[in-house]
Parts: C-alpha cells; structure tokens; sequence
C-alpha cells in the first residue's frame, strides 16, 4: 500500500500507517459455516409504505452533517441502506453502507453500526451475532479517535456478486424447514477505498477485500432483512 504524504514527523508518520495496516486485518468472528440460520426466522409480513423493492442500490452519502444546536452530530451524515425485495440488489446495498464511514463527521462506529443493524432480522434470532459481525468491520473506538486527526474516510466499489457454491451447498445438505424460505448468500468482492489528510496533503490508500452477506428475503418477509456478515476476506467460496 502506498500513501502519497509526506513526513515530517517520521514518528507519527508511522502510526498512521499502522493504524491504517490494523485495520485492514481487524478480524475477531469465528469461522462461517452456516451460523445459527438453521432455525429461521418465523414468517412475517413487514412491507410499509416506503418499501421501493427492487430498485438499484442508491448512492451513500458519507459527508459530514453540520452540528445540530445541541452539540449533536447530523445523523444526515449517515449513509442509508435502501430497501428492496430483490436479494442481489439489497447485498450490494448492504455492502455499499457497511463500508461508508467519515471520521470527520463527528459520528463514532456506534452510529455507522446502527444503519446496518436496522435492516437486520426483525425475528431478533440473529441480532446478537449481527452486532459483532458489524463492529468487527469496523474501526474501535480508539482507533476511530486517532483516524479523526487525519479526517479519515472510507468507501468500497463493488467488482463482483455472486451466490457462492458452498452456499448452494449447505441448502442442498439442509433439512426441510430448517433454513427460513427466501434465505439466501452472496458474496461480494471489490475494492476498499480509503482517504485522509496528512499535512496538508490528501493521501488515498485501496485495498481489495471479500466477504459473504447472507440475507433473508421472500416469502418469509416482503423486503430482505439482513442475518449476518462473515468475516472480511474470509467469504464464502
């Protein structure tokens, strides 16, 4: 990886290129598998009026919201994970969201947690595992408050999404009843796009990563919801 600033300070020089080398390997889950969505979630019916299913993934806004009077960070610098019945199309958007965060925006990795988690299942069944799937994408809160003094920001291009063949796997080996109808995984590949500011001077780094979304969409419900991450560049293959 190349980082096009330059030092004056070798010292910190350093630190921020560990910090950003940290975080590329921030891995913490265990392996695959097929997690705990042999149960499945009970059907559900949950369309509401903002529901556009299959639409294209929309854009993410990742700038940084303007102070409310409180003090408050904007929640309006938090990227949004469209809705969609279509299974391709609401991964791509999950991956599209889980990826956007701005250390400037004055949010923390709570706050970029929140979106996805909101899409998860509404069963509740997977939402612990959820949770640590997402922070482990995440940067920790230390590491956050360090990234913030270079303004660091992220976003990923998506190259490639298909259903892995481990996955068609595991639902020809299950019993009936014991994956929820409409549960499906994709694995997304492409690249990881990070910016910053270092003296004065903008540096970029990117980095091509992998992982696995597995979702659950209809008939059991009327939009796709999320159940879990795997971890990063340890996707199904």
């Amino acid at each position: 990886m190349k980082t096009p600033f330059a030092a004056s300070d070798a010292r910190s020089r350093r630190r921020l290129i560990a910090l950003l080398a940290a975080l590329v390997a921030v891995v913490v889950l265990a392996g695959v598998g097929v997690y705990g969505l042999l149960t499945g979630p009970p059907p559900t019916s949950d369309r509401g009026a903002d529901d556009e299913g299959g639409t294209s993934p929309g854009p993410v806004v990742t700038t940084p919201g303007e102070p409310t009077p409180t003090g408050i960070p904007s929640l309006s610098a938090l990227p949004e994970v469209e809705a969609s019945d279509n299974p391709e199309t609401f991964a791509r958007n999950v991956a599209t969201a889980l990826f956007a965060w701005d250390t400037a925006s004055g949010l923390m990795p709570l706050d970029y947690s929140s979106v996805v988690l909101a899409v998860g299942d509404p069963s509740g069944a997977e939402q612990a595992g959820l949770a640590s799937d997402v922070a482990a994408y995440l940067p920790t809160r230390d590491a956050w408050v360090e990234l913030r003094q270079y303004a660091t920001a992220q976003h990923l291009t998506i190259d490639n999404t298909f259903v892995p063949d481990a996955w068609e796997t595991a639902v020809e080996q299950a019993q009936p009843g014991q994956l929820a109808e409409g549960t499906v995984a994709y694995t997304i590949e492409g690249t990881r796009h990070r910016t910053g500011v270092w003296n004065d001077e903008q540096m970029t780094s990117e980095h091509p990563v992998a992982f696995t979304v597995f979702i659950v969409c209809g008939p059991t419900y009327d939009t796709c919801h999320l159940l879990r991450l795997s971890q990063l560049d340890n996707p199904l293959r």
